[in-house]
């Protein structure tokens, strides 16, 4: 069955949902995209992503063109039109389509709104019980990654290496340093049990699941410490993982198929998940 999506005030079957040829995001990647879970039929961490949404757009000058309040409405409203359990609801505005393509914004141009949801169960996915390999590739993104923009081609082809290779993510390395993931915050284990992950800067996105992961393992009185961390660290680390709306917790067993501890989920990555997952069942709105 077709599901519904929402596009510029119109709720419309995915497979009808259209935007202009001539819409920025399609000629410019001049837009800015969220991604919220969805776990038993409750959005998770949504204000956190909605506030990223907002801060993004801001960097870019680009009005959203409806309120919060209503946004969350046409969230769940999607959940409920695509009797949505478990999953994801992406959101995206772009500045909207001109008469023509100038680089220049447009005066008085509509932004685009699209939303639309998709089936995942992030809970019970086996990636997650056996854990992923990554692969390492050059961070060739533009200096504002902080900004979660539409313009994803770095990410796309890291991705399809990844893809191409078995592996479950790539890590992109800056200066001999992890930066993140295709579409994941990184985090390792030090052989002295401090949880290190890059601190927050315009070099990478500020992760909404790393932000809420960081603040539950501090709760819990486990050390973090916010700081870049080489490939050869992370090898020796005992345990590796990553962070995202669409994967929660997941353990990283290899990187560039060498073996992180003894290539399986670690204890405390696996404790830290079910937390996570603790917390998204409690918080859901």
């Amino acid at each position: 069955m077709d599901s519904i999506a929402y596009v510029n005030g119109s709720f419309v079957p995915l497979s009808q949902a259209k935007v202009s040829i001539l819409d920025r995001g399609f000629l410019f990647a001049d837009g800015i995209y969220e991604v919220s879970a969805v776990l038993e039929g409750k959005l998770v961490d949504n204000a956190s992503h909605l506030a990223r949404l907002e801060r993004s757009l801001g960097e870019i000058s680009l009005p959203l063109p409806e309120s919060i309040a209503r946004i969350i409405e046409i969230q769940k409203e999607l959940i409920a039109r695509n009797k949505l359990e478990n999953g994801l609801v992406y959101i995206e505005v772009t500045r909207g389509a001109d008469k023509g393509r100038d680089f220049a914004f447009p005066k008085g141009a509509q932004p685009t709104l699209v939303m639309f949801t998709s089936v995942k169960d992030i809970v019970n996915a086996e990636s997650a019980k056996k854990g992923i390999g990554v692969i390492t590739v050059p961070d060739i993104r533009w200096a504002r990654r902080d900004i979660k923009s539409v313009a994803l081609l770095a990410q796309v082809l890291a991705k399809q290496a990844a893809a191409e290779a078995g592996a479950g993510e790539a890590w992109m390395v800056e200066d001999g340093k992890v930066t993140e993931g295709g579409s994941s915050s990184a985090f390792i284990l030090t052989q002295d049990d401090v949880i290190v992950t890059r601190q927050n800067g315009s070099d990478i996105l500020p992760g909404c699941t790393r932000k809420a992961v960081v603040k539950l393992a501090e709760e819990r009185q486990l050390r973090v410490e916010e700081r870049p961390f080489s490939i050869d660290e992370a090898l020796k680390a005992k345990e590796a993982f990553i962070t995202s709306a669409s994967s929660f917790v997941q353990a990283v067993v290899s990187i560039d198929g060498k073996a992180v501890a003894n290539g399986r989920p670690g204890p405390l990555t696996n404790r830290l998940r079910e937390i996570y997952i603790g917390f998204a069942r409690e918080t859901g709105t």
